[in-house]
């Protein structure tokens, strides 16, 4: 249908029942008074993907409100009836966005008015403690209100299952047919208040022992190694200090401008601790406090970001891969029972130096495609092996299978005490991730963002990887192309001997480059905001800590020469 007469039939849509009255004077007044934001918020619907739906907070079907998010909640509660022929119950959280506590109401408002048990926590809780409760309280289904990094003006709806973990197939595209079926006007938002248990402290207390129990594991004088936090105003602001002065880590030092929960965020840019401009403020702290390490994590804390001191008492920022490899290496070295029943997993755009640092300690490495529900999906299928701990470069990363997603306040936990355990040895983190290098190979990765907004950046971003697609590259900085991955077509081309393989993976939009040398470049549409990520990885022997920034800069400029190829 013609964009015009899409925005034309959805307005006629919003200004009559059943939307109330403040709505309908919302979207009147947007339409006069800002027609270009109006046509942002008419002209489709926001999807709901398969792991839920992000958006900008407004009125329309194509922004965040308790309707987008009501339609959402009354397709997955008429799935949940047809399923089940019991009483089920599910699980709600939400991060410190502006409107999540009263959208989280409106969802189990909706709940309760199909019948459904609903637990909902009183206030705000990390991501990672939604998938907890999930599991501890035998829910089939769990919410949690969140955009997670995103500016201030989004907000989110994130989906898990009854395992623990995000949907994937085949239950999400179930889901996305009943909710797409679903019509506004059939949204039953009568809350029935017998139906809705609020959760206060009580999942707390046993999520803080059970991250305690998974990620202390080090051996070392905790009380001796100085940490500086910030939650960037969200929700690990109280969970975190308990966890790391339960494991006794009592040398803390909370950024306290940062400390408050705050959907503006505003003391920061972006909420997203994988920029350094999120962590400046901790990072002027730890320079005050002589600190060894500074933690910051997301808003819904699933992501973690580390800055950490370096032998010229300057602290640098690791990147995903960074502490990924640093985290792996020492959860791997910690256990004496390694074999083929346990498994490590990451997925095709993380560091590849990943899998070398498995077949060091004998342990089954396995890969997935972006997103941690592919991680927590291989917990479910192979159910014979051990899940040990698994990563992606987005700094996120997860700490045995006590939750099913990514977990920044255990993470950090781990993450201090393998800083911890250094600076006993009389060296520090950075000393440790060299170490690694020389034993695994000196790999280096490099994602660069391009920011696409609106329907005309939707178009520019699928015009980016269709020329990428049809492309005829040969080689990368030189080095002879051999392999390249389609996962849209599900195909790998040998560019040796032109033979094309399966990819066993379910469809994405994903394509990856791969050189006689190693290196590689991904290019995918980001899932979760209108951007196109480039992921860069190059790689070389490192012989010696000596050797390390003359090699250090040979692939610097490799990347560098990679991203000319491409345009940049």
């Amino acid at each position: 249908m013609n964009k015009n007469l899409v925005i034309e039939e959805n307005y006629n849509n919003w200004t009559q029942f059943p939307f109330d009255t403040t709505t309908i004077e919302n979207v009147k007044s947007l339409k006069n008074n800002n027609p270009l934001e109006f046509e942002e918020s008419f002209y489709k619907n926001l999807s709901f993907g398969t792991g839920g739906m992000r958006g900008i907070v407004g009125v329309g079907p194509n922004r965040v409100n308790q309707y987008t998010f009501g339609k959402n909640t009354q397709g997955i509660s008429n799935f949940i009836n047809k399923i089940s022929s019991k009483k089920e119950s599910v699980v709600i959280a939400y991060d410190c966005r502006n409107q999540s506590k009263e959208l989280a109401n409106q969802v189990a408002d909706v709940f309760s008015s199909n019948g459904i048990n609903v637990y909902l926590f009183s206030s705000i809780r990390p991501t990672p403690e939604l998938s907890y409760a999930l599991l501890k309280l035998k829910c089939i289904c769990g919410i949690v209100l969140t955009a997670s990094h995103n500016p201030p003006e989004y907000n989110g709806y994130k989906v898990y299952w009854k395992d623990g973990g995000q949907i994937v197939p085949p239950i999400d595209e179930k889901l996305i047919d009943e909710i797409n079926s679903v019509k506004f006007k059939e949204i039953n938002f009568k809350r029935n208040n017998s139906l809705i248990n609020l959760i206060d402290t009580q999942i707390d207390t046993d999520f803080i022992n059970d991250s305690i129990s998974i990620g202390k594991i080090g051996e070392s004088k905790r009380e001796n190694y100085r940490i500086v936090f910030t939650p960037i105003h969200g929700t690990s602001y109280k969970i975190l200090p308990e966890v790391l002065n339960g494991a006794g880590f009592n040398d803390l030092h909370i950024v306290k401008e940062q400390a408050i929960p705050d959907g503006n965020f505003n003391t920061v840019k972006s909420p997203n601790p994988e920029e350094p401009e999120a962590l400046s403020m901790a990072i002027d702290l730890a320079e005050a406090v002589n600190a060894d390490i500074v933690i910051g994590t997301d808003p819904d804390a699933d992501r973690v970001g580390l800055a950490i001191k370096n032998n010229e008492n300057e602290y640098s920022l690791l990147n995903g891969n960074q502490m990924m490899i640093i985290l792996t290496e020492f959860i791997l070295s910690k256990r004496k029972d390694l074999n083929k029943s346990f498994f490590i997993g990451s997925t095709v755009v993380s560091t590849a130096m990943i899998k070398n640092i498995a077949e060091r300690y004998n342990v089954d490495f396995k890969v997935g495609l972006t997103g941690f529900k592919w991680i927590g999906k291989m917990i479910n299928d192979f159910p014979s092996q051990n899940f040990i701990c698994g990563g992606e470069e987005s700094y996120g990363y997860m700490v045995g299978d006590f939750v099913r997603d990514k977990d920044a306040i255990t993470s950090a936990l781990v993450a201090c005490e393998v800083g911890s355990e250094c600076k006993s040895m009389g060296i520090n983190l950075i000393d440790y991730l060299i170490d690694c290098y020389i034993k695994y190979g000196f790999f280096k990765e490099k994602l660069i963002s391009i920011e696409k907004k609106g329907a005309k950046g939707l178009k520019e971003i699928s015009s980016i990887m269709n020329k990428l697609r049809n492309s005829k590259i040969k080689s990368l900085d030189g080095s002879k192309l051999i392999s390249f991955k389609d996962f849209q077509s599900s195909q790998e081309i040998n560019q040796i001997n032109n033979e094309i393989y399966n990819l066993d993976f379910p469809k994405s939009n994903v394509l990856i480059f791969e050189s006689e040398d190693g290196t590689t470049v991904a290019a995918r549409p980001s899932g979760t905001e209108p951007k196109i990520k480039f992921y860069f990885s190059v790689n070389t022997d490192l012989k010696s800590k000596e050797d390390y920034d003359r090699v250090n800069q040979i692939l610097n400029n490799k990347i560098v020469n990679l991203t000319e190829e491409f345009n940049f």
